[in-house]
């Protein structure tokens, strides 16, 4: 769902989300961001139906006030581990814990054990997108949402599909045995 505002902020995006059936305000924090047509990686952080309110902790936060302050002063908002782990700047590890452990996700769980025992590739930031694995180089590409990134889905036991970069790229098939070289390569490009 693409958003009603998004606001840049020093440690990635906010974006305001507009209810449809009725008067509410969803604030959401989007690390990736939106390019054109790319959506980021964005969970909800609160909702309040009072604008005024809304727009006062977009301005402190896009001052840089730090959560912890942003949520003593703003009720409505419900900060998890994640928006932690996003301020001190490091999403990843949260990350994979939270896919290897979502039953939602069980069906990539074989590809995201395979991916993150490696030693390179355990250190980019995962998601998943429509049952592509996507991996990224930085979690917070706030100018270009959609460079240095793969993403990898399983075929079957012996072959996967990898497309790079931006959407609308040509899948290739890889072997299993050639994955971990391939993503690697693919991820070290400039």
């Amino acid at each position: 769902m693409k958003p009603d505002r998004v606001i840049e902020t020093a440690r990635g995006f906010l974006s305001v989300h507009t209810a449809t059936e009725r008067r509410l305000f969803r604030l959401r924090v989007d690390i990736i961001g939106f390019a054109e047509g790319v959506p980021g990686f964005a969970w909800e952080i609160g909702s309040t139906d009072d604008l005024g309110l809304l727009v006062e902790a977009v301005a402190a936060r896009r001052e840089g006030m730090p959560l912890d302050e942003l949520k003593a002063r703003f009720e409505f908002l419900e900060l998890d581990e994640f928006a932690r782990a996003i301020e001190n700047g490091e999403p990843t590890s949260l990350q994979w814990s939270g896919l290897l452990s979502s039953d939602f996700h069980r069906r990539q769980w074989s590809l995201l054990r395979r991916l993150r025992a490696d030693e390179v590739l355990k250190n980019m930031f995962p998601s998943i997108t429509h049952g592509a694995v996507r991996l990224q180089v930085d979690p917070f590409p706030l100018l270009d949402a959609t460079k240095r990134q793969v993403l990898v889905q399983e075929l079957d036991g012996a072959r996967y599909d990898v497309r790079l970069g931006v959407p609308g790229a040509d899948w290739v098939e890889v072997p299993t045995d050639e994955l971990i070289a391939y993503l690697r390569a693919a991820l070290a490009q400039e």
